[in-house]
């Protein structure tokens, strides 16, 4: 497996790690998702090293900011967009060639309830993987003659990450109220999802979005 990082050295180097200790093969590998040809090379070193490109999943959080629509830029909401989709464009456009020379393949992109139930301020992201939502159905639709699968994973919050610990506890405990399940995600429940779509016994199963979210999107 191969773990991609743009500044966050260390926690690719913990995962790379995990994935070792449990038996598997893995390197951390710096670049920026953003620019091609650091995606060329990238996928180039994972082919290199394991000979072929079964799975994608892109998980690339890009800058955005947190704000109405009436104190945003133009530059603020359209770049984000630009970032969100200039990376899950490159990065699948790398992988496409080997995914249909060996006719098989899994991709999978990280989504967001807020792309489809609004929240104040989260309109740059929220706006960024709708599009994304809608990229992915359209490559389910084009890719599966080719034995290729494309779905979307889309967590709650999930316990442990940056977005969770800067959640004030009343929010937080707000949040675990309007879930059934009581409790935030782990981030075991989206690992799962995600080994489930990337599996081979995903046989049947493309432009579907699994919300993993303890039933939190009811609400």
């Amino acid at each position: 497996m191969l773990v991609n990082y743009v500044r966050s050295r260390t926690a690719a180097e913990e995962v790379v790690a995990g994935i070792e200790a449990a038996g598997g093969q893995a390197m951390a590998i710096q670049a920026d998702v953003r620019d091609t040809a650091a995606v060329e090379r990238l996928i180039e070193q994972a082919q290199a090293a394991w000979g072929g490109i079964d799975v994608l999943v892109h998980n690339a959080l890009t800058p955005y900011v947190i704000k109405p629509f009436q104190d945003m830029t133009w530059e603020e909401l359209g770049g984000k967009l630009d970032d969100e989709m200039r990376a899950a464009f490159a990065v699948t456009k790398a992988v496409l060639p080997a995914m249909t020379e060996q006719g098989w393949g899994r991709i999978l992109y990280l989504g967001t309830g807020l792309s489809r139930r609004p929240r104040e301020g989260m309109i740059a992201l929220g706006t960024a993987k709708a599009a994304l939502n809608q990229f992915a159905r359209y490559l389910a639709q084009e890719l599966g003659p080719r034995g290729i699968t494309v779905n979307i994973v889309e967590p709650g919050p999930v316990e442990g990450t940056r977005m969770a610990n800067v959640l004030e506890e009343e929010l937080k405990q707000r949040q675990v109220a309007a879930t059934p399940l009581g409790r935030l995600a782990r981030p075991g429940d989206v690992a799962q999802a995600v080994a489930l779509y990337a599996s081979e016994d995903n046989a049947f199963m493309t432009g579907t979005t699994a919300a993993v979210n303890g039933g939190m999107s009811m609400s």
